[in-house]
């Protein structure tokens, strides 16, 4: 086999391994359906242990393959390959009601995707470059949502003592009203209360917009890494 015919094989084996975790995350939601024939289940059942086989037989190549074998079974691509199979072999082993929690797991298999996906490569890239301001972000928006359940507990906690009856009750106003979704469920009825969420809502536009920004930042910064 020429290096062009070895390039089109392993593009082939690529769209296979693609079209198959698309195959399964949708097999995986077919199951949830009420009143599926036991046909079906069979057939999901036979399709379920031929994506596990094919997806170990990967795993045990890629670890075989690999330069260092310890870093590839540690690495996130060698961790996401693992969790791809093994719910299925500890679901051998143990009753059926904590197989349907391991069920869950099967779900990592579309991070498997993003070994294929240029561009999702590029998107974690973008993440590694502005880690130090997302965690940076996420400490201050942890802040405030407190600094905003304290706020609006101060101004209800009397005319709604039992919506509003600890700071930890408040925490969930805090976080609809901070990223600006608005349930409608929890509200103020002060008059204080209201003015203090207003002035929540105009923290939370720039709660929303700053993540957005830094992402997009980092992402041109990955694609000039990329060219």
């Amino acid at each position: 086999m020429d290096q062009k015919q070895a390039v089109s094989f392993g593009r082939s084996v690529e769209l296979s391994i693609q079209l198959l975790i698309v195959l399964s995350l949708i097999a995986y939601s077919v199951e949830t359906l009420p009143n599926l024939s036991l046909g079906w289940r069979s057939a999901l059942r036979v399709f379920e242990i031929a994506t596990v086989v094919i997806f170990t037989i990967e795993y045990g190549a890629r670890l075989y393959l690999a330069r260092g074998r310890l870093k590839f079974a540690t690495s996130f691509f060698g961790i996401v390959d693992l969790l791809a199979i093994l719910p299925f072999y500890l679901s051998l082993g143990i009753d059926l009601r904590s197989a349907r929690a391991l069920r869950l797991l099967r779900l990592f298999r579309m991070f498997k995707l993003a070994r294929y996906s240029s561009a999702i490569q590029r998107f974690h890239r973008a993440l590694m470059i502005a880690k130090e301001e997302i965690v940076l972000f996420l400490a201050v928006t942890a802040i405030l949502l407190y600094l905003a359940a304290v706020g609006i507990y101060h101004f209800e906690n009397e005319a709604q003592p039992e919506v509003f009856s600890s700071v930890f009750h408040s925490l969930w106003w805090a976080v609809a009203t901070l990223t600006t979704v608005g349930y409608g469920d929890v509200y103020p009825v002060t008059v204080g209360g209201r003015i203090f969420t207003f002035a929540v809502l105009l923290v939370g536009l720039g709660v929303v917009s700053v993540p957005a920004g830094l992402v997009a930042s980092a992402l041109s910064s990955a694609r000039e890494l990329d060219r």
